[in-house]
């Protein structure tokens, strides 16, 4: 069978996960997904629009979509099935998408999301509202550019808004441009980075049974405007990180 490849950025689509006023200001999280016409374009593409068929099944009040491919080495069908949200009469068709984006991952479509970095974009005035207690989110964002590691996981990104302003990078690129004068520190010190990011994970980790929320906001205070951009903001997250730490570990 042939190989599902990564998802291009103009296939990918930014949801907003969470919104929130923090320390230096009203912020929101963003999620990267795909919708099912991604699904079906990608199916079609690799085995060929009469060379897999979907089915719907309620089992137990869950509704389940199962993707089955044709083999022809095989001469058999092969599938693969996952389920959606709780079967509901008024939701079926959001159901129904579900499920079958959910059987896709199981056929290896858009997996790779799932290694997406932690997005965090500080909003202006105008990019959102105040309904009572809590923040709405009204900017659109998109995936200008994406790249993959030889383990399908992402290596770069960016999102823009819709004035193509570019609100969150992550990663270096996997060739630096020969024409660009302004060089900067990432692009020489990638495997250092990843090293620094890697450790401030782990204190995060490490910080579970302490004062977790404290150190998350101080993090994300630091990590707002760009993730690891360059080796000084890498150490700064990293430093905070570990005090947190330290003073948690002196507390217990």
């Amino acid at each position: 069978m042939n190989d599902i490849r990564t998802l291009r950025a103009d296939e990918i689509e930014c949801r907003v996960g969470q919104c929130k006023k923090a320390k230096n200001g009203v912020g929101c999280s963003l999620l990267l997904y795909k919708d099912a016409r991604c699904d079906m374009k990608l199916l079609d593409e690799v085995f060929g629009s009469m060379n897999w068929k979907r089915e719907h099944s309620v089992i137990d009040g869950n509704l389940y979509c199962t993707i089955s491919v044709w083999d022809g080495d095989k001469n058999q069908w092969i599938s693969r099935q996952d389920v959606g949200t709780e079967s509901n009469t008024e939701k079926e068709k959001g159901q129904a998408s579900d499920s079958f984006k959910r059987a896709g991952v199981n056929w290896g479509i858009g997996r790779e999301l799932y290694t997406a970095p932690f997005i965090w974009i500080p909003l202006k005035d105008g990019e959102y509202f105040q309904q009572g207690d809590k923040y709405r989110c009204t900017s659109p964002f998109f995936v200008s550019c994406i790249e993959y590691n030889e383990n399908r996981e992402i290596s770069r990104l960016e999102i823009v808004d819709k004035s193509k302003n570019v609100r969150f990078r992550f990663g270096v690129p996997s060739k630096p441009d020969p024409n660009n004068q302004e060089t900067t520190e990432t692009e020489w010190n990638a495997e250092q980075i990843e090293k620094l990011k890697n450790y401030a994970k782990k204190l995060l980790v490490k910080l579970n049974a302490g004062d977790k929320t404290a150190a998350k906001e101080e993090f994300e205070s630091l990590d707002r405007d760009k993730m690891f951009c360059d080796i000084k903001h890498a150490q700064q997250c990293v430093e905070v990180l570990k005090g947190k730490a330290d003073q948690v570990n002196a507390q217990s």
